[in-house]
């Protein structure tokens, strides 16, 4: 008896909470990832042209596109433009590498105050972290199976 009062209940409290929760706009919010990440996708193309069109080779002029693209989200969040960018675009600021930059910086900026050693040096991968170590062996996996192929 008192399990059904209880599951009664939670059925409603979760009804009321389901009907207050707003619903976000997914295509909107689709739509701006799909838009912002094509931009910066865009730039960093064009970014790439030009050091091309410098003379560079395709795989240098790659290498100096992703060292600008990485400066500028990393400006940009230090100006804490690419917050308010994140903000609008979610997963299409985050997924090409200036996200990744954000989510370098914008720790290290935020516990710089703890000092330089225990707040930027310590903190500074809380983000970015887990990715570059799952990014390793992964990559670490693919060149065995690579290797063992061979």
């Amino acid at each position: 008896m008192k399990n059904e009062q209880q599951e009664m209940q939670q059925e409603k409290y979760q009804s009321k909470v389901d009907n207050l929760t707003p619903k976000p706009p997914l295509l909107k919010n689709i739509c701006w990832a799909f838009i912002v990440g094509g931009i910066i996708c865009t730039l960093g193309q064009l970014i790439t042209d030009y050091f091309v069109g410098l003379g560079f080779v395709k795989k240098e002029a790659s290498a100096y596109s992703t060292v600008v693209l990485v400066f500028l989200g990393s400006f940009l969040t230090g100006l804490g433009l690419y917050d308010d960018l994140g903000k609008r675009a979610g997963a299409g600021s985050i997924v090409p590498i200036t996200g990744f930059a954000n989510s370098i910086v914008a720790p290290a900026m935020e516990f710089k105050r703890e000092g330089y050693v225990f707040g930027v040096g310590a903190k500074m991968f809380v983000i970015a972290g887990p990715v570059l170590v799952y990014g390793m062996i992964t990559s670490f996996i693919i060149g065995l199976i690579y290797w063992l192929r061979l």
